[in-house]
């Protein structure tokens, strides 16, 4: 369906998710083996099978093949002082008829969710991620790390380290490796 006026589809009633008030849809996609779809919004990404919206700052990654996206979300594994760990979840595919905006949208929004990133060696072997992003409604950044694979998270060396880097990426200041 397209609105005369704006030339943008118009998503179908019985399709639309349960919105907050203020929260607007930006974009839709019908999925392939379905009557379901994919709703970009201005605060996430509402997913076929879930009941609850996917915020910009949850999706690790997201990967368009050119007809199929590919959404990484970042699970909750651990609350820091001052960040939280996260940890790669479950990758969804969805196959899309018609994407329109859709993959644009997405990687548009995720990217632009991401006010800080950076990549560090800690001790024992393996790597942490750091990164801080805007969440709407939130004052300030939330920080999240996430380690490589086969890193040693809960090593006392790695945590404090993590906390070292963690607290110059606040400050601005240099890190310590």
């Amino acid at each position: 369906m397209f609105n005369l006026f704006s030339r943008r589809r118009r998503l179908p009633a019985d399709r639309r998710p349960a919105l907050e008030p203020a929260e607007r849809v930006l974009d839709w996609a019908r999925v392939a083996d379905g009557e379901e779809v994919v709703v970009v919004t201005d605060r996430g990404l509402w997913l076929p099978g879930e009941t609850a919206r996917l915020g910009w700052h949850e999706v690790h990654k997201a990967i368009w093949s050119g007809r199929d996206l590919a959404v990484t979300p970042a699970e909750l594994v651990e609350e820091r002082p001052g960040y939280r760990v996260v940890a790669d979840g479950p990758v969804r595919t969805y196959l899309l008829v018609d994407p329109g905006d859709v993959p644009h949208q997405v990687r548009a929004r995720v990217t632009r969710s991401v006010a800080y990133t950076a990549h560090h060696r800690v001790p024992g072997g393996g790597g942490v991620r750091i990164a801080a992003r805007q969440v709407r409604g939130v004052d300030g950044l939330t920080w999240t790390v996430r380690y490589d694979p086969g890193t040693p998270a809960g090593d006392p060396r790695v945590v404090a380290t993590t906390d070292d880097l963690v607290t110059a990426a606040r400050t601005g200041t240099d890190p310590l490796l």
